[in-house]
């Protein structure tokens, strides 16, 4: 009678995980991010800033730059800044991804946010007069950069800055002030000062030298493209899944708005998970 022989049986194999991909937000490689926020006497400051910058040096930066205008002003920063440096400088367009060695602008009559390392523009919520066009920019800053965050408050009237220097000091960033005597408005800088939360106070054209060195000191040497190609403006609508499901953000442009009004209907403190301007 013929005997059945039996297949030995192979040995079970141990499946080795494979290292997943960083997700394309906050936790894969980064540069810094510098929200720069004036008002009154703000051409003035923003000149003497980037007069300071080296010439030639790549900071592998990007540099975030947000002005009160009225609604119909038509901005000439763009073409300022550009005469004093040779990165790239851009009116921001919605949608538009943040590059280091660039240097974007805030257009009229809308406000600004950083979503997923791309520029937001929004209609203004707050009627004129009542906007804080620079804490709802901060405050989006370091909640999507984190450590990686930069805020500097230059010339200005009131008090515009002061949170989003609260929030970006509590998400671990640095934070910067002009020195009040030397702007045309002190009330901004001061305001920003008084909390106590702020790393350096310096004259607008030292900042440059004391920034590249606290980027080089806290984040190690950079190695960015000298010469990066102009940003596009992509609909940012979509975000990556793994972004969308950290909670830090609404997931889509569309419930950024949903998101902020439920938000400004709660207590205060609230604010440090949100760029809402309640």
């Amino acid at each position: 009678m013929a005997t059945k022989t039996r297949k030995a049986r192979e040995p079970s194999r141990t499946l080795e995980p494979v290292a997943a991909e960083p997700p394309s937000g906050h936790d894969g490689p980064g540069f810094p991010v510098v929200g720069i926020g004036a008002s009154a006497g703000g051409l003035a400051a923003f000149e003497a800033f980037f007069s300071g910058m080296p010439a030639d040096t790549d900071p592998g930066i990007a540099f975030v730059l947000v002005q009160h205008l009225a609604p119909d002003h038509k901005s000439i920063l763009t073409e300022l800044v550009k005469r004093y440096t040779r990165m790239g400088v851009f009116e921001v367009a919605d949608g538009m991804a943040v590059k280091p060695n660039c240097a974007y602008i805030i257009p009229p009559n809308r406000d600004m946010a950083l979503l997923h390392g791309t520029l937001q523009l929004l209609e203004p919520a707050a009627p004129r007069g009542h906007r804080l066009p620079i804490d709802f920019f901060f405050r989006s800053l370091a909640q999507d950069q984190r450590e990686r965050a930069i805020g500097i408050v230059l010339s200005g009237t009131g008090s515009d800055g002061t949170q989003g220097v609260r929030a970006i000091k509590g998400e671990g960033g640095m934070a910067m002030a002009q020195n009040p005597k030397s702007t045309e408005y002190d009330g901004m800088p001061t305001s920003a000062i008084a909390t106590g939360l702020v790393d350096y106070v310096l004259p607008a054209a030292e900042m440059p030298a004391q920034l590249i060195a606290y980027v080089a000191h806290a984040f190690g040497k950079t190695s960015f493209p000298t010469s990066p190609p102009a940003p596009k403006a992509e609909d940012a609508s979509e975000v990556p899944s793994s972004a969308a499901s950290s909670g830090a953000w609404p997931s889509t442009r569309s419930s950024c708005w949903t998101s902020m009004s439920v938000i400004c209907s709660k207590p205060r403190p609230m604010w440090r998970r949100s760029f809402a301007t309640c």
